[in-house]
């Protein structure tokens, strides 16, 4: 909130996650755009032949794993951006 005028500044980052099945597996891939750039990682995940399938699993597996691929990747770059522009004391 701005002190002068009480309105909140808001910004919308959008994700967008793409599941597909690939050489016998569950793969994702996660995209951030923040309208400045882009970043993006990737999951996959394999069913255990002596498993029920269950579909929705892999797809859980490699969201989770590509999404926080995702994080790990903005908070690497969050911490090159504070080592270039913040000064130490």
């Amino acid at each position: 909130m701005t002190a002068s005028t009480g309105h909140v500044h808001t910004k919308t980052w959008h994700v967008e996650i793409f599941i597909g099945e690939r050489d016998g597996g569950t793969h994702a891939d996660a995209r951030l755009d923040t309208g400045e750039r882009t970043l993006s990682a990737t999951g996959t995940a394999r069913q255990n032949p002596h498993d029920p399938g269950v579909p929705e699993i892999g797809d859980e597996l490699a969201v989770g794993r590509a999404l926080s691929a995702l994080a790990d990747e903005l908070l690497q770059l969050a911490d090159e951006d504070v080592d270039a522009n913040v000064t130490h004391r």
